[in-house]
């Protein structure tokens, strides 16, 4: 289909060409039993605060996604998708298994007899499967004498690790204009949800002729890291999460596809207060953004522009790197306007820490100013309504427990142009 990808289902032109252009379709993965499978002795190791109490969890993204069904924006579910994927294609079937059954830790006697089972397992149970992880004692068939890693691990352990930071679609994949990006996640908690990602875009119908603009399995970036300023200017956090390597090939990769002429890279401190650049930074107009106050003189960006004999693939690929520069003044300057609008976070020092912290500064927008917002932000959204902006509260008590806010929950798939 080319340049302008358009779903095989429904007609509609996937492409994102900025963070605020009317949102017409939506990636979001409702929580379920993988969130079940959390508790105090692994939930730091699957990067969650705390103890999610999934009913809630699944009321409070359910309320999300009638407001986005509400302002006219059609929402997909991931689980969907992939059984969807998973009955049509055998491909399918076959790599979401391979990604899933790692024989290097379960040894081949028990992951082989594990395969060999799932072949055989109905598409939506294989899906599920595949999201929640499976334990040791849910094992489908009895112990086998032969296998010593059966014998030495407890009925508990899993067998196939449950991926709860599914909930967070932004991360694994990430549109630039009609193009999707599948990222390559930093921590070990979710290398597999690319391989789910990786396998609706590959083979659901719904994105037959859909290109990728990006692909890589050695330099860590995330979708939280990226924002769309304006067409064709693009900016990347580096920080806990994204990679400077990964960084400069999401660069070099957009200039080669002719998806963007000017990437912004912007160092960002490596905690867990501020994993992504959307923790602290997120576009609710085509010319304003939320900021947590505290970075907003001391975020500075390198900039990365294609210059005009730039090459591509074939050629020199000739770039020019510029800063560290402020980057507020950067990104107005990339984007062709005067100035930034800054809306900031909270009220005062202790109140802006404390939202930013329930990712006050996580907004989705849904049409230029309008942004959807966790109402316990309340300083936040109060700011937000001063200067204009159009807020739609949902409650996230629940779903913020794994740190992300509604912009974290979602991977828009359409938006309108500006």
């Amino acid at each position: 289909m080319g340049a302008d990808a358009v779903s095989a289902q429904e007609g509609a032109r996937l492409a994102v060409t900025s963070e605020v252009g009317t949102l017409r379709t939506v990636l979001l993965h409702r929580p379920g039993n993988e969130l079940r499978r959390l508790t105090p002795r692994n939930n730091d190791q699957l990067l969650f605060d705390g103890i999610p109490w999934v009913e809630r969890a699944q009321q409070e993204h359910d309320a999300f996604a009638e407001v986005l069904r509400g302002r006219g924006t059609e929402v997909l579910l991931l689980s969907d998708l992939l059984a969807e994927t998973i009955e049509v294609s055998g491909a399918a079937r076959i790599q979401g298994i391979a990604a899933a059954v790692d024989a290097r830790r379960l040894g081949h006697t028990l992951a082989d007899e594990l395969a060999a089972f799932l072949r055989g397992v109905p598409a939506t149970e294989l899906a599920e499967i595949l999201v929640a992880g499976m334990t040791f004692d849910e094992l489908p068939f009895g112990p086998d004498a032969t296998s010593l890693v059966r014998r030495m691990h407890h009925g508990g352990d899993f067998v196939i690790d449950p991926l709860p930071n599914l909930l967070f679609t932004r991360d694994s994949s990430f549109w630039v204009g009609p193009r999707v990006a599948i990222t390559s996640l930093a921590l070990p908690a979710r290398h597999r949800e690319t391989s789910l990602t990786d396998l609706i875009y590959a083979f659901h119908p719904r994105f037959l002729g859909v290109r990728r603009a990006y692909e890589s399995h050695t330099a860590p970036i995330e979708g939280g890291d990226v924002l769309l300023l304006s067409e064709g200017v693009v900016a990347v956090g580096v920080g806990e999460r994204t990679s400077p390597a990964g960084a400069e090939a999401l660069a070099r990769s957009l200039f080669d596809d002719d998806l963007a002429h000017t990437v912004l890279v912007v160092p960002i401190v490596q905690t867990r207060a501020t994993m992504h650049l959307d923790t602290v930074c997120t576009m609710v107009d085509a010319d304003a953004v939320v900021m947590y106050p505290a970075v907003r003189e001391s975020l500075c960006a390198f900039t990365i522009r294609k210059e005009d004999d730039y090459g591509g693939r074939s050629g020199s690929g000739r770039v020019g790197i510029s800063g560290p520069d402020p980057f507020l003044p950067a990104a107005a300057e990339a984007m062709g306007i005067g100035k930034l609008r800054v809306i900031d976070t909270g009220l005062d020092g202790v109140t802006a820490e404390r939202e930013q912290w329930d990712d006050g500064n996580n907004t989705l927008a849904l049409a230029p100013g309008v942004v959807v917002a966790y109402e316990r932000n309340e300083m936040t959204n109060a700011r937000l309504e001063d200067a204009g902006i159009e807020v739609l509260r949902i409650p996230g008590s629940e779903l913020g427990s794994g740190r992300g806010g509604p912009r974290c929950l979602s991977c828009p798939l359409s938006r309108d142009d500006l």
